[in-house]
């Protein structure tokens, strides 16, 4: 814990001392579920809005995907100190292959958490294919 005139304190997520001189990338939220996606049905767009909260510019300087199928965009140019932007993530369903999938997005930063890990989710379909449940039977064998 930082103490500061006053008495008052600043601390991380983790508990240890947060540096004020420092950017701090503040996500609205890190993880969003595109539920059931045509894979030949276009591509789509979720942003992640972000802030600030630090008392220096907020610099992103890369963000790194776990798929060719994921394209980002982020602000170039420095965020000031109390301002807010988005993180663009565009999923390209027709780059993957059917079904579940669950991707990363790495954003890398002059923030205090130098790095964040975003995740986007779903499920992407055929069109046309029919969905099938299979139900999981127990087979009993008698002597």
């Amino acid at each position: 814990m930082l103490l500061l005139a006053g008495g008052t304190s600043i601390q991380t997520r983790a508990g240890l001392p947060r540096d004020p001189e420092k950017a701090r990338l503040t996500l609205d939220h890190t993880s969003h579920d595109f539920g059931e996606v045509p894979r030949k049905g276009g591509n789509i767009e979720h942003g992640f809005p972000f802030t600030n909260d630090g008392k220096v510019p907020l610099v992103i300087v890369r963000a790194q995907t776990s798929c060719t199928c994921l394209k980002i965009t982020y602000p170039k140019r420095p965020v000031a100190p109390g301002s807010s932007d988005t993180i663009r993530v565009v999923y390209e369903p027709h780059k993957s292959e059917p079904g579940s999938f669950n991707k990363l997005i790495q954003i890398f930063s002059n923030a205090e958490n130098s790095r964040e890990i975003l995740t986007v989710q779903g499920f992407s379909i055929e069109e046309g294919a029919t969905k099938v449940k299979v139900k999981r039977e127990k087979t009993k064998i008698k002597n």
